[in-house]
């Protein structure tokens, strides 16, 4: 009755450790001197909305934060700015990850735009109180780019976790 273009695969359970290689991977993508240009997303934001979205009792506040710290340290932010973005960003995304699951991959992306502009904006807002300039409005170019990033962002850290089409009666799962 209902065309649905969903896959009916089961997934396997996120291991810890591709987990944290993700957002170390995120990290190092954050490091890297194309940052600076103004369509480059915040890689550590993307993944922590995924894993917010998707594994969501394994990814918790204190993560969010200290993950914000990291970056305010590595970026020379004002300290807790990215820290207060992230935890907000991961709220928001936990929040919503009931209903999100539902939705295509593009229809997730479209309820992760808001939470991508509150970031930025949160991240601009202080560091304008801090003393800095309004950097113009193509503060909104990045969230833009991780809204359409979102559809690979989450196949490819979905792969691992993949069961196999085939059944095999051999194994227990």
């Amino acid at each position: 009755m209902f065309a649905t273009n969903q896959s009916t695969r089961i997934l396997k359970p996120a291991h810890t450790g591709f987990i944290l290689a993700s957002f170390a991977l995120a990290l190092v993508l954050n490091l890297l001197p194309t940052r600076q240009w103004l369509f480059m997303p915040d890689w550590v934001l993307l993944v922590l909305a995924f894993w917010s979205v998707r594994e969501w009792r394994m990814i918790g506040h204190g993560s969010a934060f200290w993950l914000g710290l990291l970056m305010d340290v590595v970026d020379g932010a004002a300290f807790g700015q990215h820290a207060l973005a992230y935890v907000l960003t991961h709220h928001g995304a936990t929040w919503l990850s009931r209903r999100m699951l539902w939705f295509s991959l593009w229809q997730q992306a479209l309820h992760l735009l808001p939470l991508f502009l509150g970031a930025t904006g949160i991240q601009i807002v202080l560091r304008m109180l801090a003393g800095g300039d309004f950097p113009g409005w193509v503060f909104v170019i990045s969230p833009l780019v991780s809204v359409l990033l979102w559809p690979l962002v989450s196949f490819l850290l979905l792969m691992p976790q993949f069961q196999p089409e085939t059944r095999d009666d051999n194994r227990p799962i």
